[in-house]
């Protein structure tokens, strides 16, 4: 094997998951684009560069019929993303390689610009550039004009005036920022100076080589969006059919710090702003034109307070009217971005259902007839990027599920069935164990299910020990592949792997997700419990070697558990809520948790009031750039078990990460992440000797 990994069950280096080299190494599908005409579609391969440092992306077409093999449409150090088709076949997409038509810069600091490719074959070309690159673009279907996402400084009005600024700060080595909004970081970046704005134009054609650069076809943006503060963080944005308008989310400030998602749309010629979905007690995001242009669909949470957890719908709104109406309001699970049918008669979209995401129809009922809702795919998948094809009979998507990961599948836009795969560019790899399901009742009678991965081999005779994992959001729940949180690598390695759906998990109904609310260490917590004995009940599993992790809500509940029982031997914590009234005012999005959070909330459920109440071994992981979950709930559960304990060394150990986020990206930290969790398991489950991982020292 590579990395120090021990491998207590002797699996050996056979499968990629043994091996974290290996591992890391897995191409990684993403994304999924069909072209107007629906003969081609497009996807996103990410693959280790020569260095083994990062994951580039290039971009690969699949044959929508399932005959000919994938093929790969990009090759370049930098890599490409945000694919997206113009009217007539040409293929857009973001990218930070060099332009071969300037002159060689620094290629580190280049940024993304819009590119184009020939449907008929050829060079891409440059179509767009912006002093703080292309950060993600949609095109109008019939008209082709092109909106994107430029970072831009706040006094900009034109790109000139945005590249005179960033020159002067980065001439004069000043990294300060005036805040005068929030937030001011979100999950694992410092916002700010500049701000993203959306800009509109359209793609002319290629002119003659040897012309000025600014005229070689470059398209001419109109910012559609001046001095927008934080309006356009983490837009989600469609244009409409005849390029006339954008449809976008917007965050409106509110008092006290808060702010609220609305929907407005935009004149894409005049730039003038209308807002369209907006309401006190409602958010919105992911909104999508309608074929006609006439209407526009998303999806609407309500807001939270003390005692009401939000809810999930979709909406559909009259763009000219503003009259908009909740679609299926009766159906209570929780809906993914939609897609429209060709006809505007019906509207698709992938939901979280009992440890699946399923694709559902729902036809729209006219004349006061009800929506219909009809689940189109019968299998364990987990769809996302729906695409549905020009005539309405088909659906692409990408389907993984926990034991498959993502990959192209084709399904009947009408009839319920199973999907069918189509030519991938990255073959599945061999999995080194079995999934199954657990299901249990829980103390107040509700039933509560997870999903169970057996190494190879397990069984009465060879029981594995069992690690229970506890999902992150906590609104959430396990229903997909996960590269960053791969019960595989685990199995691999000879380890059960519980992944359950406790109360305050998405899929089961509103009053499943109810479950918990402002009640974080209740029902998550005793629901945990019953489904690990329920597991520990099997004969292929080993109740006697058990241990506990979970990141995020996850580390929360591992922080938790580690305050309210010993029965696992050891328990990993990533990125873990500790004390709640210090993680209420530093975490990146204050506004959001203070809705929850009262102050009885936060005493009665915050872990550091049990800390003299930990008998377990713990293993704490946690990055400084994390936003989300400020590192100084790790900093503080630190300081409080080494001041509790009675040894020189301590059992309990730190792996801590200076340049990491929320999540552990960089591929050889990820390697050191899966590593030192293994380490740390061999020595607290199996009790062998602690052993760091080589690269750590």
């Amino acid at each position: 094997m590579s990395e120090s990994t021990p491998d207590p069950a002797g699996t050996g280096p056979a499968s990629p998951f043994a091996d974290l080299d290996r591992y890391v190494a897995l191409p990684r599908q993403a994304g999924l684009v069909l072209s107007p005409d629906g003969t081609r579609l497009v996807t996103a391969v990410s693959t280790l560069d020569p260095a083994r440092a990062r994951h580039v992306t290039a971009l690969w077409e699949v044959d929508p019929q399932g005959v000919r093999p994938a093929r790969r449409l990009t090759l370049s150090a930098r890599g490409e993303a945000h694919p997206a088709f113009l009217p007539g076949g040409d293929l857009l997409f973001t990218s930070p390689r060099p332009d071969p038509e300037v002159k060689p810069g620094d290629a580190a600091d280049t940024p993304a610009a819009l590119w184009s490719l020939p449907a008929g074959g050829g060079e891409a070309r440059v179509v767009a550039t912006r002093p703080g690159g292309v950060s993600g673009l949609a095109v109008a279907r019939d008209d082709g004009t092109v909106v994107l996402v430029s970072p831009t400084m706040p006094s900009a009005v034109s790109a000139d005036d945005d590249e005179k600024l960033r020159t002067r700060r980065r001439e004069g080595k000043v990294s300060a920022i005036l805040h005068d909004s929030y937030p001011v970081r979100w999950w694992d970046a410092d916002l700010g100076p500049d701000r993203p704005r959306l800009l509109a134009g359209r793609v002319p054609a290629p002119v003659e080589p040897g012309t000025d650069p600014a005229e070689r076809g470059r398209v001419a943006l109109t910012d559609l969006t001046p001095q927008p503060g934080t309006a356009l963080l983490e837009a989600a944005f469609d244009v409409s059919p005849d390029g006339r308008h954008v449809v976008t989310t917007w965050q409106e400030p509110e008092p006290g710090g808060s702010r609220r998602s609305v929907v407005v749309l935009l004149d894409t010629t005049t730039g003038e702003r209308r807002t369209l979905l907006d309401a006190p007690d409602r958010e919105y995001a992911e909104p999508v034109f309608s074929p006609d242009g006439l209407r526009v669909a998303a999806l609407v949470e309500r807001r939270t307070t003390p005692t009401l957890p939000p809810t999930r719908r979709l909406v559909v709104v009259d763009v000219a009217l503003g009259e908009q109406r909740v679609v299926a309001d009766g159906w209570d699970r929780w809906p993914g971005r939609p897609a429209w049918a060709p006809d505007g008669a019906a509207l698709l979209a992938p939901a979280d259902d009992e440890g699946r995401a399923p694709v559902v129809r729902i036809d729209l009922g006219t004349g006061g007839a009800p929506d219909r809702v009809t689940r189109l795919t019968l299998d364990d998948g987990a769809y996302t990027d729906l695409q549905v094809s020009p005539d309405g009979r088909r659906v692409y998507a990408l389907r993984s599920a926990i034991d498959a990961p993502p990959a192209p599948v084709v399904l009947d836009a009408l009839t319920p069935g199973v999907p069918r795969p189509l030519p991938a560019p990255v073959a599945p790899p061999e999995l080194p164990g079995t999934l199954t399901e657990v299901t249990t009742t829980a103390e107040d009678g509700a039933t509560v299910r997870g999903w169970l991965v057996l190494p190879a081999g397990a069984g009465a005779d060879t029981p594995a020990p069992l690690l229970l994992w506890v999902h992150g959001g906590p609104l959430s729940s396990w229903n997909a592949w996960s590269w960053r949180w791969s019960p595989w690598v685990m199995a691999a390695h000879g380890y059960a792997v519980l992944l359950p759906d406790p109360g305050l998990s998405t899929g089961y109904g509103d009053a499943f997700a109810a479950r918990g609310w402002g009640a974080w260490g209740a029902e998550p917590y005793t629901d945990l419990m019953a489904i690990t004995d329920a597991a520990e009940a099997r004969p292929d599993v080993d109740a006697s070697r058990t241990a506990a992790m979970g990141g995020s809500f996850g580390g929360y509940m591992a922080n938790w558990i580690a305050g309210h029982t010993d029965r696992f031997a050891g328990i990993v914590s990533h990125a873990g809520l500790w004390a709640l009234d210090g993680f209420a005012g530093t975490t990146d999005a204050a506004y959001y948790w203070a809705r929850e959070m009262t102050a009885e909330m936060t005493l009665t459920n915050s872990p550091h009031r049990y800390v003299d109440e930990i008998r377990t071994p713990m293993l704490l992981v946690h990055g400084d750039l994390d936003y989300r979950v400020p590192v100084g709930e790790a900093l503080r559960l630190w300081t409080d078990l080494l001041a509790r304990s009675k040894d020189v060394t301590p059992p309990h150990r730190f792996l801590y990460y200076p340049d990491e986020g929320h999540w552990v990206l960089a591929p050889q930290h990820a390697v050191l992440w899966y590593a030192t969790v293994l380490a740390f398991l061999a020595t607290t489950v199996h009790g062998s000797p602690w052993q760091a991982p080589e690269l750590l020292g």
